[in-house]
C-alpha cells in the first residue's frame, strides 16, 4: 500500500514538472517573436540612426554653402582663406576610379565564372574557387601599398608621365580586389541555372559556348547584375586604396594619370585631420557622406528594378 502510494506521488510529481516546463516553454514561445523583432529591427534602427546623423549634420554645412554650389562646384579648397566647397572633383575622382575598376574586374570576373561554371572539371572547380576567393580576404591596407609601391612603377615604364600618386593604379588594383565578388556570386548564379536546361540546348545542337552565352547565361542574368552591382558599391565604398594610392589632389580633371581624391579619401582626411568640430570643414565631411550615401541608395534602388525586370523576364 505504501509502494502505492510512493508511486502516485512520484507520478504525480512527475505530471507537474511536465506542467511547469510546458508553461516556462509556452511563456517563451510567446516571448520569441518579440525577441525576434527586437533583433530585426536593430539594422532599422541603425540605419535610421545614420540617415538622420547625415541629414542633421549635413544641414548645418548647407547654412553656410549653397547647395547648388555644393553639387556643381567645380573647385575643393577647403583648407584656404576663402574656402571654396565644390562636390564635382570628388565626384570625378569616385567616378574614375569605379569605372576604372569595373573594366578590370568585370570580364576577368565575369569569365572566371563562366570557366568555373560550365567549362571546369569538377576537381579543378574545388581547388581554383577558394584560391580565388583568397584575394578578397586580403586587407585593403596592403592592396593601397601594394598600388603604391609595386604597381605605379610598373605603370610607370609604360607611362613615364605618370604621377607618385594617381588614380589608374588604385582603380586597377580595387578591380583586382573585386574580381573574387563578382565570379563568385556569378558562377552561384549560373550554376543555379538547371541541367536539364543545358542539356535542352544541347539537345538541339548548340555548341558548349552557344549554349553558355545563349541560354545559362541569359537565366543567370539577374544574379550576374546584382554580383556586378555589389562590386560597384564596393568600388564606390572603397576608403583606404585610393587614400594611400591616389593622392589627396582635388582637381576636377580627367587625366587618370594625375592624382586625383575621391570622397572617401576626403572624408578620411577631414576626420583624421585638425578640422575642429563645429567649422565648416567639419561638417563638409557629412555633406560628402551624405552625398555618397543617396548616390549608392540610388544606384542599388536602379539595380533593383533591372534585376527584378530580367529575373521576370527570363
Amino acid at each position: 500500500m505504501a509502494t502505492n502510494n510512493k508511486n502516485r506521488a512520484s507520478v504525480s510529481k512527475m505530471i507537474e514538472q511536465q506542467k511547469q516546463k510546458r508553461k516556462f516553454f509556452n511563456q517563451l514561445e510567446k516571448f520569441i517573436p518579440t525577441l525576434l523583432l527586437i533583433i530585426a529591427s536593430i539594422s532599422v534602427l541603425t540605419t535610421v540612426g545614420i540617415v538622420y546623423t547625415l541629414f542633421a549634420e549635413s544641414v548645418a554645412f548647407f547654412r553656410n554653402v549653397p547647395i547648388l554650389d555644393f553639387l556643381t562646384g567645380t573647385v575643393l579648397r577647403p583648407l584656404s582663406q576663402n574656402p571654396e566647397f565644390g562636390l564635382l572633383p570628388l565626384l570625378n575622382g569616385t567616378i574614375i576610379s569605379t569605372v576604372i575598376a569595373m573594366l578590370v574586374a568585370g570580364p576577368i570576373g565575369m569569365m572566371s565564372a563562366i570557366y568555373l561554371s560550365e567549362y571546369a572539371p569538377d576537381n579543378v572547380r574545388r581547388v581554383l574557387k577558394p584560391l580565388l576567393e583568397i584575394l578578397a580576404g586580403v586587407p585593403t591596407i596592403v592592396y593601397g601599398f601594394f598600388a603604391f609601391t609595386f604597381v605605379t612603377p610598373l605603370l610607370r615604364m609604360v607611362f613615364p608621365s605618370i604621377e607618385a600618386t594617381n588614380i589608374l593604379s588604385p582603380g586597377i588594383i580595387m578591380g583586382v580586389m573585386i574580381i573574387p565578388m563578382i565570379a563568385s556570386l556569378s558562377e552561384d548564379a549560373m550554376s543555379s541555372v538547371p541541367n536539364s536546361i543545358r542539356e535542352g540546348a544541347l539537345a538541339l545542337g548548340s555548341t558548349k559556348f552557344e549554349t553558355t552565352f545563349k541560354v545559362v547565361i541569359p537565366a543567370a542574368l539577374s544574379g550576374i547584375i546584382a554580383s556586378f552591382v555589389l562590386g560597384i558599391s564596393r568600388a564606390i565604398g572603397e576608403t583606404m586604396i585610393v587614400a594611400i594610392a591616389s593622392g589627396s589632389s582635388k582637381n576636377f580633371s580627367f587625366d587618370i594619370t594625375g592624382s586625383m581624391q575621391t570622397m572617401t579619401a576626403y572624408i578620411v582626411e577631414v576626420a583624421g585631420g585638425e578640422a575642429a568640430a563645429g567649422t565648416t570643414i567639419y561638417y563638409s565631411l557629412y555633406a560628402v557622406a551624405l552625398t555618397l550615401f543617396v548616390f549608392t541608395l540610388i544606384m542599388n534602388l536602379l539595380a533593383k528594378y533591372i534585376s527584378r525586370k530580367f529575373r521576370e523576364e527570363y
